[in-house]
């Protein structure tokens, strides 16, 4: 069991402890703020403690919060320090870190910035329930929707040899989403329900070894052009497997869940 860092002295004022979580590759520096201590507006601190070479290294930070009704709230920030929308991995990876403080056991109901999740966890398995999604704009060329976060998807040839980064930062700094960018997905079909995804991730400006929302993204483009009938995906990322399982109504798809693995990889503390 870990031992809640509030419990703990602190040596020095900005001595920051931290948990490190992974989940198929995608990493990040998990806090518990439930005593608010975290400089949440330093924009300049979250980034250099995300920093891979000046800092613990990690795709984003994610701070574990109290919220009233529910178990607790997440509060998730990009490596380049802004707070932004949902990241389903790190929302997979709080299940973990929020049972490893014993503030769950193997259910739970927690707030995001994209509104209320439910999750279930079984060793290191999480079940992360993910928003309804109601429309998907479908063009030749793409598919775009939200899943929590915006996303680009599109089918590509030779996905290995495929240039993630430049095509990628191509079309999130395009017109087609102006400044807001999107998080663009770049997808083939290896079976009748099984997808290679790789993702461009803004906010980190780079490739990731995987991405939560944007796996359910794919999960859902692909059912809704008819390329699979399953309702339950397979997506092989760079860092592992992941699964999505879902219902199709009326209005858009349901009962949305991201599957996998949400890893603990290490703790310390930083000063600063």
């Amino acid at each position: 069991m870990l031992i809640p860092y509030f419990c703990r002295s602190f040596i020095h004022s900005m001595t920051i402890p931290f948990y490190k979580y992974q989940g198929t590759g995608n990493d990040f520096v998990m806090i518990d703020n439930r005593h608010l201590f975290f400089p949440k507006d330093n924009i300049q601190l979250i980034a250099k403690l995300c920093d891979r070479k000046f800092g613990i290294g990690a795709d984003g930070l994610i701070l574990l919060e109290n919220q009233d009704t529910v178990d607790f709230r997440m509060v998730y920030y990009n490596a380049d320090g802004n707070e932004s929308s949902m990241c389903g991995n790190g929302g997979r990876c709080i299940v973990a870190f929020a049972k490893a403080l014993d503030i769950i056991q193997t259910t739970t109901t927690f707030m995001a910035i994209d509104g209320l999740h439910e999750a279930t966890v079984i060793d290191e398995v999480v079940h992360l329930k993910m928003q309804d999604v109601a429309t998907i704009k479908v063009t030749t060329a793409y598919s775009f929707l939200d899943t929590g976060s915006p996303h680009h998807v599109e089918i590509v040839e030779n996905l290995s040899a495929f240039d993630i980064k430049g095509e990628g930062a191509r079309i999130r700094y395009s017109d087609l989403y102006g400044s807001a960018g999107s998080n663009i997905n770049f997808v083939s079909q290896k079976e009748s329900n099984v997808f290679a995804v790789r993702t461009y991730e803004r906010g980190v400006e780079d490739e990731t070894l995987s991405c939560g929302t944007g796996v359910t993204a794919v999960a859902l483009a692909m059912h809704n052009q008819g390329k699979t009938v399953a309702n339950r995906v397979r997506l092989a990322v760079e860092g592992g497997e992941l699964e999505v399982s879902f219902e199709k109504g009326d209005n858009g798809y349901h009962s949305i869940f991201l599957i996998g693995p949400a890893t603990y990889v290490f703790e310390g503390e930083i000063t600063w």
